[in-house]
């Protein structure tokens, strides 16, 4: 594969689109991305770092082991400290008896991972313009379904010829949509205000609708 330089990229960067496509699949049309919107020359330890904190603050981190303070147990001495000839020991919840505490074990915590609003921000423009300049990233006037069925948004997306996982952009959650695709693991719904950077490089493909759009290009300026 030729090695993209940056003269390259300002070139792409000129000409960068979103291919917009109606309910049949079929091209209607291009919107021309303002450069302000579009990053490829920088961003993508920002897109790294941005990734890596979002897993971070999805762990649970609920992980606890008792130290020999919290075993129950143990409270009496074993054994007289002296003339036994045996080591001297105070508790027989010691980490190192059997059923004893656990030494520097995992305790609940929390993995969150600080990263800056500028940094979150590059990140966004960044994977956004690379999807962009894989095709894809596509965007439709609407996406609508008559009833809240799963069939509904199957036979529509068929149409859309996007196959895969999906990630579908709204301005606002439509309820019917919401029930219609509970049941639809490739198909993940999500608020064009809140759309991370981790969502956009998860899927196949991403469908923007028109007000979406304008919502999210916004959020890049």
């Amino acid at each position: 594969m030729a090695k993209i330089t940056k003269k390259d990229k300002k070139d792409i960067k000129k000409e960068l689109s979103v291919k917009i496509i109606d309910n049949s699949g079929s091209a209607a049309g291009d919107l021309a991305l303002k450069p302000k919107h579009i990053e490829l020359e920088k961003g993508s330890q920002a897109v790294h770092d941005s990734v890596v904190a979002h897993l971070a603050e999805k762990r649970a981190g609920t992980a606890s082991t008792k130290n020999k303070a919290e075993v129950s147990g143990g409270g009496a001495k074993p054994w007289r400290q002296k003339g036994t000839g045996r080591a001297r020991v105070g508790s027989n919840r010691s980490p190192i008896w059997r059923h004893g505490g656990i030494t520097f074990g995992p305790k609940p915590r929390k993995y969150g991972m600080k990263v800056n609003k500028k940094v979150l921000s590059l990140a966004l423009k960044r994977a956004f313009s690379e999807r962009v300049s894989e095709g894809a990233l596509v965007m439709s006037e609407s996406f609508k379904i008559d009833a809240p069925k799963t069939k509904n948004v199957a036979t529509l997306l068929n149409k859309m010829q996007l196959g895969g996982k999906i990630l579908l952009v709204l301005k606002e959650l439509d309820a019917d949509l919401v029930r219609a695709t509970q049941n639809m693991p490739g198909v993940m719904l999500v608020k064009a205000d809140s759309v991370n950077t981790y969502q956009l490089l998860l899927t196949n493909k991403i469908l923007f609708t028109k007000d979406a759009m304008d919502v999210f290009l916004k959020r890049l300026e």
